[in-house]
């Protein structure tokens, strides 16, 4: 515990002191007085700490308030949401699918703006947008603005790697480039350090067309202890795309996003409408830790005061009939 005005602190110790030996005094003037006078004082029920117990009490709060002056102040643990929020978004041809309005990217778009504008500062948001290849289009950080900005620019183009796009947000998270070790060189996967304050909510409609192995590099985040959400985007019954001149039909490849989650303890969620997006990210569980705060006693200080001046002087009420 601190103090913002230690030398009023300094001042309320030596009220409190003073205050205490008066008292002292005066109990044994006011028996001189009486034994002056061939009288004995006389012993109320309960004993001599039912005599002394509310003048006490109400001099413990005279001394509370004096100590409220000088503003103390502690360093105590508070909780609150924080870490980093990777959204990495499917922007491959089969996005712009229509089985969800308007399209299966807009959907998710539109849910996921909606997820960023009611988190708390505390919380650092970066997009990805993978294709067959992923690209960081923002990274991670407390402007949630740019963010949103971020993710209503993406737009559909290419195939689709699930492996690809973790690898990147595990870049943008660790803050360096992340690959799978070559098996055929015995090479030991990377160290990235444990991250257990990090998520990435995978987006996709789960089909996935190359590219590194996608449970491979959910298992190099497990290891650094990042969950993976997985949100599939789509309908089972699925829909056709035109592609180049070719209809395509594409449908929710729920299998492979539901082992991405579960490789990183996390979870997958399915996603067939716009509202069950929004449902999706309202139920996604982020991190709470602790972060030290200072937080000033004065009100605490006050307020126990209070309390013990009630209590000293109902006491008195009760058992003398006065408060003095």
């Amino acid at each position: 515990m601190s103090f913002q005005h230690p030398l009023l602190l300094a001042v309320a110790v030596a009220v409190g002191a003073g205050l205490f030996v008066a008292y002292h005094l005066l109990q044994r003037r006011r028996a001189a007085a009486l034994a002056a006078a061939g009288l004995r004082p006389a012993r109320p029920r309960g004993g001599r700490w039912r005599r002394h117990l509310p003048p006490l009490l109400m001099l413990a709060a005279l001394v509370l308030l004096f100590l409220g002056t000088a503003r103390p102040q502690a360093t105590v643990p508070v909780p609150r949401a924080s870490g980093t929020v990777i959204l990495a978004f499917d922007v491959s041809n089969s996005m712009g699918a229509k089985d969800i309005a308007p399209t299966r990217l807009g959907a998710a778009q539109a849910a996921a703006a909606a997820f960023v504008r009611e988190q708390p500062d505390t919380v650092d948001i970066g997009v990805v947008a993978f294709g067959q290849g992923a690209l960081t289009t923002q990274l991670p950080g407390n402007d949630h603005d740019s963010t949103v900005a971020a993710i209503n620019r993406l737009t559909v183009a290419g195939g689709t790697s699930l492996g690809q796009a973790i690898l990147a947000s595990l870049s943008a998270i660790v803050g360096q480039p992340v690959s799978l070790p070559d098996p055929d060189a015995g090479e030991p996967p990377p160290d990235l350090g444990f991250w257990r304050s990090a998520t990435i909510v995978l987006l996709s409609d789960g089909e996935d067309t190359g590219g590194p192995d996608a449970v491979a590099a959910a298992e190099l985040a497990a290891a650094a202890g990042v969950h993976i959400e997985t949100v599939g985007v789509g309908t089972v019954e699925g829909a056709t795309i035109e592609v180049e001149g070719f209809q395509l039909a594409t449908a929710l490849n729920e299998e492979l996003l539901t082992e991405v989650a579960r490789t990183t303890a996390g979870s997958y969620h399915r996603a067939q409408d716009a509202r069950s997006l929004n449902d999706v990210y309202g139920s996604l569980d982020l991190r709470i830790t602790t972060e030290d705060k200072l937080v000033e006693l004065t009100g605490a200080a006050v307020g126990i005061a209070l309390l013990l001046l009630t209590i000293g002087g109902l006491l008195m009420i009760t058992w003398f009939g006065r408060i003095l």
